[in-house]
């Protein structure tokens, strides 16, 4: 399994000669505005990928025009739940809602624990907590005798254990570590509390799971007072996976990670 980072929270998995990506963005606000130019790339197969995961339906998540040209005529987007309610209980997700509609994506719901297979990937829809409140799921991802785990922009909640023992042993996890605070007009009071991992808990949380090696995403983006990331959460997060004895892995968009070998290649010009 050779998996290859393209920046913020994206992935583009590659087994045998297919494609999978998870949270694969391409221009999607405040990404493109607030990133460097080189924080965002490409995938290397695109019109091919036989699926897309999508963790939650944030912009910064979810980008139906980019699944678009990602995946292959006949390729799926899993995606958690709508979420139903008021125009404020949906201010997040229906910009990706109207998009996957109009780009006319084949999508399918994924509970937590179902399972599906895809060509040579078997891929689980696990329990995740968001902390904006809308529905949010992560994801394992199996193949080749590779199985790795994708946090989204999970909070700390306690079903790692169970998780770690209900799809474990995991070769590779990529979690969230900015742990920013958020304070949205729709959202008020608001809270000083992380609304994603912070760098601390990521840490912990991939030594529940057990994986071999914790590879941070989702850093990088600081927008106050709106959106407030730890103060260096890249650092942070090393130190802590360090006290805990726990191998990091840290992956520059467009560089790969190749499980077989656990090396990691540079795929940058």
């Amino acid at each position: 399994m050779k998996i290859r980072r393209l920046g913020w929270a994206g992935l583009e998995i590659e087994v045998e000669g297919a494609t999978l990506v998870i949270d694969a963005v391409q221009d999607s606000e405040p990404l493109r505005s607030a990133l460097p130019d080189d924080a965002l790339t490409t995938p290397q197969h695109p019109g091919t990928a036989i699926a897309a995961l999508v963790t939650h339906l944030h912009s910064d998540h979810a980008d139906p025009p980019a699944l678009r040209t990602i995946l292959a005529a006949d390729g799926v987007v899993l995606r958690p739940a709508p979420m139903a309610g008021t125009d404020d209980d949906v201010f997040w997700t229906a910009a990706a809602e109207k998009g996957f509609a109009a780009a006319e994506l084949a999508t399918r719901v994924m509970t937590e624990w179902e399972s599906v297979t895809l060509g040579p990937f078997d891929v689980t829809a696990v329990p995740a907590v968001d902390g904006l409140g809308d529905p949010q799921v992560n994801w394992v991802v199996g193949a080749g005798g590779n199985r790795i785990f994708h946090g989204g922009d999970t909070i700390f909640h306690g079903l790692w254990w169970l998780i770690a023992r209900r799809c474990g042993p995991f070769d590779a996890a990529f979690l969230p570590i900015n742990g920013a605070a958020v304070n949205f007009p729709h959202l008020q009071p608001a809270s000083p509390l992380p609304a994603v991992l912070t760098p601390e808990q990521a840490a912990m949380a991939g030594h529940i799971l057990g994986a071999r090696t914790l590879v941070p995403i989702h850093f990088g983006l600081d927008r106050p007072p709106f959106y407030v990331e730890v103060d260096d959460s890249l650092v942070k997060f090393q130190a802590a996976a360090a006290d805990l004895d726990t191998h990091v892995t840290v992956l520059a968009p467009g560089e790969s990670l190749d499980l077989a070998t656990q090396t990691t290649a540079s795929s940058l010009p």
